[in-house]
């Protein structure tokens, strides 16, 4: 199986993964929560948002759930957040829409992951590239990126 930069970083940790491949074609994320064999609230999605304080923060959330933006700006820790503009996530993260990976971004940014994935022994998140995932422990995701868990969803 072709591996993608995130799967190399997780390896170079010492980080057991599965990965998963799938029909890039697919993008709705229940879909792919099908396609991998798992159910939509396991598979996770990266957003990025900019910050009311110009800061970029990353929230991963289940792929069947909405990012409260309020809830989002709270655990951040500033006033507001709005999703990043789709054109910008490429220069910024290294990755594209639908494809958008926690693990290897071109820089560090803070990370939150919805505290519902605690209730998993794995997860599933984008591994860098449409068509591809990684299933992970959700812990041990958290501490290598390092990200806090906490109430991000409607």
């Amino acid at each position: 199986m072709e591996k993608t930069n995130a799967m190399r970083i997780l390896e170079q940790a010492g980080i057991n993964y599965l990965p998963h491949r799938y029909d890039d074609c697919v993008d709705k994320g229940e879909e792919v929560a099908a396609l991998v064999g798992k159910n939509a609230d396991e598979v996770f999605k990266t957003l990025v948002t900019v910050g009311s304080d110009r800061e970029h923060y990353v929230f991963v959330i289940p792929v069947n759930r909405t990012l409260n933006l309020k809830k989002a700006a709270k655990a951040a820790g500033v006033k507001a957040v709005e999703m990043l503009k789709q054109k910008e996530l490429l220069p910024l993260t290294g990755y594209v829409h639908g494809g958008c990976s926690p693990v290897g971004m071109k820089k560090f940014f803070i990370t939150f992951i919805h505290e519902t994935a605690t209730l998993f022994n794995t997860v599933c998140v984008s591994a860098g590239k449409r068509g591809f995932q990684i299933e992970v422990d959700p812990n041990e995701l958290s501490e290598f990126l390092p990200a806090g868990f906490a109430d991000l969803c409607d």
